[in-house]
């Protein structure tokens, strides 16, 4: 068992590290992207719609696609207030716990809500509302399905890690106890 959900980890962690790499180009696309924008208001006072969409949905991507990654290497949000001091059998409880009851199932209502959202969008083919934006509206909405997907994969991969640390088979330097800077 320990060796199916290492397999399982490795997999999930692999996924998220090559998406959270590749995404993260994004943000030099969208740095230029806005330069350029502010560069063609300020100079030549222009502007067009889908400059400004491109920005947002970039920002959107970026932070979507990749939320599993910040994930995988414990950047996310969390209250440390007392976490940075359990030891690493009590972080795998916090972390099991936390998963199980509020981010596993979130992920999964998000995932459901966001796929009819981006399927209602599809099947009326939506663009932008504004005179020259971008067309595939839904694309744009089915990326917060593929996001949510990707978060669910790597809440599963920390459950498997926190039952491996719970089961005494992980050493005390695993995912749980410390962020990689891989």
């Amino acid at each position: 068992m320990e060796k199916g959900l290492r397999s399982i980890i490795k997999i999930i962690d692999a996924i998220n590290e090559r998406v959270g790499r590749s995404v993260a180009w994004l943000t030099l696309v969208l740095v230029l992207l806005v330069c350029g924008d502010v560069a063609m208001r300020y100079l030549f006072s222009t502007t067009a719609a889908w400059v400004m969409e491109l920005e947002w949905h970039l920002f959107a991507l970026i932070f979507i696609l990749g939320a599993g990654y910040a994930f995988k290497h414990d950047r996310h949000v969390r209250v440390d207030l007392f976490y940075d001091q359990f030891s690493p059998r009590d972080k795998a409880w916090v972390n099991l716990s936390g998963a199980i009851v509020f981010l596993i199932p979130w992920c999964v209502l998000m995932i459901y809500v966001s796929f009819f959202y981006a399927l209602g969008s599809f099947q009326i083919g939506e663009g932008s509302p504004n005179p020259g934006g971008l067309p595939y509206r839904f694309l744009i909405k089915g990326s917060i399905t593929i996001g949510m997907l990707l978060l669910l994969l790597q809440a599963l991969a920390s459950v498997a890690q926190s039952i491996l640390v719970l089961r005494g088979k992980e050493e005390e330097e695993s995912i749980i106890s410390a962020p990689t800077n891989e």
